[in-house]
C-alpha cells in the first residue's frame, strides 16, 4: 500500500488511520511522485485565500473515492486539518472495505488516558460524545473508555510526583508461543547464560535501588515480567527475590507482582518462595481452556496443568491471582470462549484479563473474507465476556490497544472491586516513572511541570545485556540528570 502525503506534517496520524484497515501491510509513505500502479491513498493540503484545502483520494479494489474539504481561516498545519484528514480517510476506507472499526480514528494504545483528559475538562458524558462524534468510536467502546477512566482515578490519586515503580525483566520462557510479540527466549537454549544473567540482573537491581534512594523517590509497585519469571528454577527465583527484598522495603509497597504466567513453570515450591518474599499478586494464564486450541498456538501445557498450578498458588497463600484469556485464537468459537470466561469466574479469581489476539503473520484483516469473519466473531467474544464479567461483579479497571489486534479490538483488565492491579494502571496511564532492570527492559521517566516523558532502553538480548553493562551504567546516569533538570 502506497501512502502519498503532500503539503502537511501529519504523517504519523495519517499512516495510523490507514493501518487500522491494513494492519499487516507495509505502508510506504511517499512525499513526492504520483501513484502508478497498485492500491494507494493520497492526501494533500494547500492554502487558498487564507483557507486550508484538503484533497484526499483512495484507490482500492478497482474503485476510487475522493474528498475535498475547505476549512476557512486556518493554516495547513492546524490540528483541525489533521482531524479532518483522518475523518475523511476513515469514511472512504470504511466505504470501500465494508469495515467499520470499533474505535474509529482513535489509533493510540491508550484510549483511557485520552478519556481521562477529557473527563477532567468536560465531564464523563461530554467525553463519551466527543469519542462518538469526533473520533467515530462505537458507543459501547466510548462508554467503556470513560468507565475505565473513572475506575482508575482512585489508584492514580495515590501516586505523587516522587512516586515510581520498578520493572524487573526475566526474558525466558519454556517455549515461544506463536502469537507472542514480547522479548523472550527459550530457556533451554539460554540455559548456560542464566547464572551470569542472574548475577548481572542482581547488580542492576541494586543499582536501581540506589538511584531511587539517592533521589528520594518512593517505590509504589514492583513488577516481575518477561518472558515468564517462573521459568527460573526455585533456587534461581530465590536468588533474585532475595536481592530484591534486600534492596527494597517490600512491606511498604502498594503492590508486588510476579507474572508467573505459564502453568507448566509453576509448582508449590516456587509459589511458596514468592509468598515468603512478600509477593502478593501473580498471574496463572491458561489463555484458553481448550487443549486443542492451545496446541494450535504453540503453547504446550494442558488445562489440567493450569488447574494444578492454580491450586498450588492458592495452597501457597495467594488470593490475588490474575487469569489471562485471549479472544480470537485460531479455531476458537464464541461459545467456547464464553465457556472459558465462565470457568475463570467459577474459580473466583480476583482478576481476569481479556486480551484480543494480536496478529503477527501476514493475514489481511479487511480484504480477506475469512479474516472479516474472525473479526466479527472476536468482537462477539469480547462483548459476551464483558457481559459475563459484569454480571459476576467484576469491573473494568485498565485497558490498552495493540496496533495489530484482530478487529482493532482492545485488551481489558477486569477485577473484583478493590483488587485492581496498580502497576497495570500506572503503566498504561503513564502515571509516574518506571525504573527497569534486565534484558529488554525500558526505563520510563516522567516529570510534571510541564509533563514530559523520556525513555532509557536496556539491551534486548541476554548476552548483549550481560556483556555491555558499562554502557548501561552510563545510560542509567541519565535518570539522575533527568530528575535534576526537571524537578
Amino acid at each position: 500500500m502506497e501512502l502519498f502525503i503532500k503539503g502537511h506534517p501529519f504523517v504519523y496520524e495519517t499512516q495510523n488511520v490507514v493501518r487500522i484497515f491494513f494492519p499487516n501491510d507495509k505502508i510506504e509513505v511517499k512525499e513526492t511522485g504520483y501513484p502508478v500502479t497498485g492500491e494507494f491513498v493520497t492526501t494533500e493540503v494547500f492554502s487558498d485565500s487564507g483557507s486550508a484545502v484538503i484533497y484526499n483520494e483512495v484507490y482500492l479494489f478497482g474503485k476510487t473515492l475522493n474528498d475535498k474539504i475547505i476549512i476557512p481561516s486556518v493554516k495547513t498545519d492546524d490540528k483541525l486539518v489533521e482531524a479532518n484528514i483522518a475523518l475523511s480517510l476513515y469514511d472512504m476506507l470504511s466505504a470501500l472495505t465494508g469495515y467499520t472499526p470499533p474505535w474509529g480514528i482513535q489509533t493510540g494504545i491508550r484510549p483511557v488516558k485520552l478519556a481521562r483528559k477529557y473527563i477532567k475538562s468536560v465531564g464523563p458524558q461530554k467525553t463519551i460524545e466527543h469519542f462518538e462524534n469526533d473520533l467515530q468510536v462505537r458507543p459501547d467502546k466510548a462508554e467503556l473508555a470513560v468507565e475505565v477512566g473513572l475506575n482508575e482515578e482512585e489508584i492514580i490519586s495515590r501516586s505523587g510526583e516522587k512516586s515510581c515503580s520498578v520493572y524487573i525483566s526475566i526474558p525466558f520462557c519454556p517455549t515461544r508461543c506463536d502469537y507472542c510479540s514480547f522479548v523472550s527466549h527459550d530457556i533451554a537454549g539460554a540455559k548456560k547464560l542464566i547464572p551470569e544473567y542472574i548475577n548481572t540482573l542482581k547488580k542492576e537491581i541494586g543499582a536501581v535501588s540506589g538511584i531511587i534512594k539517592n533521589l528520594g523517590l518512593k517505590t509504589e509497585t514492583i513488577y516481575f515480567g518477561g518472558g515468564t519469571p517462573t521459568s527460573l528454577s526455585a533456587s534461581q527465583l530465590d536468588d533474585v527475590l532475595s536481592e530484591t527484598a534486600a534492596d527494597f522495603d517490600v512491606p511498604s509497597l502498594m503492590e508486588f507482582t510476579v507474572e508467573a504466567g505459564r502453568p507448566d513453570t509453576i509448582n508449590y515450591e516456587k509459589m511458596k518462595i514468592l509468598k515468603n518474599y512478600g509477593v502478593g499478586r501473580i498471574s496463572v494464564n491458561p489463555q484458553t481452556f481448550s487443549d486443542e486450541i492451545r496446541r494450535n498456538i504453540g503453547r504446550r501445557h494442558t488445562t489440567a496443568q493450569f488447574y494444578s498450578a492454580y491450586e498450588d498458588a492458592v495452597k501457597a497463600g495467594f488470593d490475588d491471582i490474575n487469569i489471562d484469556l485471549i479472544a480470537g485464537l485460531p479455531g476458537d468459537t464464541v461459545e467456547n470462549f464464553s465457556d472459558g470466561v465462565k470457568k475463570a469466574v467459577e474459580l473466583g479469581s480476583a482478576n481476569i484479563t481479556v486480551h484480543t489476539l494480536a496478529l503477527k503473520r501476514a493475514s489481511e484483516l479487511v480484504t480477506d473474507k475469512k479474516e472479516r469473519t474472525v473479526s466479527k466473531l472476536t468482537d462477539e467474544m469480547i462483548n459476551n465476556s464483558q457481559k459475563l464479567l459484569r454480571e459476576n461483579g467484576y469491573i473494568p479497571y485498565y485497558m490498552y490497544k495493540q496496533s495489530k489486534s484482530v478487529g482493532n479490538l482492545e485488551n481489558v483488565g477486569w477485577s473484583k472491586p478493590g483488587e485492581e492491579g496498580c502497576y497495570n494502571i500506572y503503566m498504561m496511564d503513564e502515571t509516574h516513572s518506571v525504573l527497569s532492570a534486565g534484558a529488554g527492559a525500558v526505563t520510563r521517566l516522567k516529570s510534571f511541570r510541564p509533563e514530559k516523558i523520556e525513555r532509557i532502553y536496556n539491551f534486548k538480548y541476554p548476552f548483549e545485556y550481560i556483556s555491555r553493562q558499562d554502557i548501561l551504567e552510563e545510560r542509567k546516569k541519565k535518570i539522575t540528570e533527568f530528575y535534576r533538570d526537571n524537578f
